[in-house]
């Protein structure tokens, strides 16, 4: 403890090593990636101890160790994965004590308590065994059977006595009533029962279920836990071993290293010694493909048109031929509120002056045309007075009215378009409506059609509508068109995506686009056919292109095309022989290259 204490001796932490020393056999790293641990204590394997003749769990580990401080991890698919090794010395695992190693992640300001480790010694597990073991024996001591708080003898003497329609029933399972369940006394069979129970045998029963929480803490005084640990060993003959420790975890935009830690705490007898000291930090330098995006701002090419044109349409709802606007009618004042925002939205185009703003009713073909039309101008009279109220004061001047006294074309549409009405309806129709010279002789042909009462119900409700035009102009402009050029943002959005590692989100951005991002964000995602497609329509004399190239077939397994490219990526861009090192798909081709940059 006082070496420990002073320095002298410590747990570790270290990368892993690629080649095993020429003395260390394979068997002395243990491997943690798929650990699952059962209920219980765990055991690795047992042993028969000389004395006593137990079993006892036991795992030799030999010892190794690996002292770099540092490795180069990638980033794929947004998530890196790092692998350390846990190097516990032989003077720190003696019998009677017990260690857990918490590694700690820190990760930009944040950190996070992985799953522990438990390294017992043999002595101390037993114990813990031990503890279990008497634990258990006083779950068992609690009785469970009922029958086990009567005097049986005595109270069947008493039944046979003054009971005897119930005694019989010890063989027989007829029913008795409650009037015959009562003796010449007054004693009834629940007062016999409880005379002949067996209190104080009982009390101390109940006192034992009472206490089991208390007695776990007495006997258990230091429990085996499966929840949150990795591994759970013991180590029989006081040697010391490494651990292969391996951890996934989701990246972050702008991760450029993670550093990994030890704590801990020694314990003995169920209690904590002392704590372990922090062991020094392991670090891992995060390489992301996202590193290698073109972030040089993409513009495009948009035409600004002198006149400026926009429309929308309202389904208000009049009463049966008449012109006022009734707020309370039907959906009306949501659509009303809703050409109010329209209105609004068009305002604060400042940029934008306003020519006139058109308010245009229509009415369905019921009903003379003459009356529809004239009810038609009235009614965008009256959309044009109310809206008059919210809009600007420059805009009053600017509002006109119009109509369309039956909207035969939208009739056309929806008709078209309808999957009630059966095809040779929709084409009879389309044919009657095809000629509109006279509208009301049309109309009276449909209405001897049998589907003329769904025309009226479902179709003609929506072509009472009203229009609203927009006519602009940029008083700025003196020719009709300029071309000019903006930012294109959702481009630009997809890069960001690509540098935030939302993969997913760059290539739905970026695909369109063809360019060297979007094959970026294919290969970043392992969208490796896609990438290569998107690759082969690029400059092949672009050094990071002829890398992603590379990348691609590497992981493709079409090695020597993929070593083809990688020397010319390297011809072109010598700056990518350091980059080779962060990605595992490229850095097995630098040996095949190491003298030839």
């Amino acid at each position: 403890m006082q070496r420990l204490s002073a320095g002298e001796v410590s747990v570790g932490v270290s990368v892993p090593g690629d080649d095993l020393m020429e003395d260390e056999a394979p068997e002395s790293l243990v491997d943690s990636v798929d650990t699952e641990l059962p209920d219980g204590p765990i055991i690795m394997n047992a042993i028969r101890d000389s004395e006593s003749g137990e079993m006892v769990a036991s795992d030799v580990i030999n010892a190794s160790k690996v002292v770099a401080r540092f490795r180069n991890v990638p980033e794929r698919g947004g998530y890196v994965s790092i692998g350390f090794d846990v190097t516990v010395p032989s003077a720190l695992t003696r019998s009677s004590w017990k260690m857990e190693l918490v590694p700690k992640l820190l990760i930009q300001k944040d950190t996070f308590r992985l799953e522990s480790l438990c390294i017992a010694g043999l002595q101390y597990r037993e114990a813990q065994l031990r503890g279990y073991q008497r634990y258990n024996r006083f779950l068992a001591s609690i009785i469970t059977d009922t029958t086990d708080f009567i005097k049986v003898g005595q109270l069947e003497i008493f039944l046979q006595r003054h009971f005897p329609e119930t005694y019989a029933m010890k063989t027989d399972s007829s029913f008795v009533s409650e009037p015959m369940a009562e003796n010449l006394f007054g004693v009834t069979q629940k007062d016999a029962f409880m005379h002949y129970r067996k209190k104080i045998k009982e009390g101390w029963n109940e006192r034992k279920k009472r206490n089991k929480e208390r007695m776990y803490a007495r006997y258990v005084k230091d429990p085996i836990v499966s929840q949150g640990v990795r591994l759970d060993t013991v180590i029989a003959d006081g040697g010391g071993f490494i651990y292969r420790y391996t951890h996934r975890f989701r990246s972050r935009p702008g991760l450029k290293k993670a550093v990994v830690y030890l704590d801990g705490d020694l314990y003995e007898k169920g209690e904590v010694l002392m704590p372990v000291p922090r062991s020094d930090d392991m670090t891992y330098y995060i390489s992301s493909l996202s590193s290698l995006a073109d972030e040089t701002v993409k513009y495009r090419m948009i035409v600004l048109e002198r006149t400026v044109y926009d429309n929308t349409k309202a389904l208000i709802d009049f009463g049966l031929g008449r012109p006022d606007v009734d707020t309370l009618l039907s959906d009306n004042a949501s659509e009303l509120s809703r050409v109010r925002k329209c209105i609004d939205d068009v305002y604060k185009h400042h940029e934008l002056v306003l020519d006139s703003l058109v308010i245009s009713a229509s009415c369905s073909p019921e009903g003379y045309y003459a009356a529809n039309e004239k009810l038609a101008l009235a009614r965008s009279e009256s959309v044009c007075e109310y809206i008059s109220e919210y809009v600007p004061e420059q805009w009053k001047e600017c509002l006109k009215v119009s109509c369309l006294p039956e909207n035969w074309d939208q009739l056309r549409l929806l008709v078209k378009n309808d999957t009630v009405l059966g095809e040779a309806s929709v084409q009879k129709i389309m044919a009657m409506t095809a000629d509109l010279a006279e509208p009301d002789a049309v109309e009276k042909r449909l209405s001897s059609m049998p589907q003329y009462r769904y025309l009226r119900e479902k179709i003609y409700p929506k072509l009472r509508s009203v229009r609203f035009e927009f006519f602009l102009h940029r008083p700025e402009m003196d020719k009709d068109t300029v071309h000019t050029s903006e930012v294109d943002t959702l481009y630009m959005s997809g890069v960001k995506a690509l540098k935030d590692l939302d993969y997913k989100k760059a290539v739905s951005l970026l695909r369109t686009y063809g360019d060297y991002n979007s094959a970026l964000a294919f290969v970043s995602a392992e969208y490796n056919h896609s990438a290569l497609d998107v690759l082969q329509t690029l400059d092949g004399n672009d050094p990071k292109v002829c890398y992603l190239m590379a990348m691609v077939l590497s992981r493709l397994e079409q090695h020597e095309t993929a070593e083809a490219y990688f020397r010319k990526a390297l011809n072109l861009g010598p700056y990518l022989r350091h980059r080779a090192n962060l990605d595992p798909e490229m850095s097995k081709f630098i040996p095949l290259v190491e003298n030839e940059y």
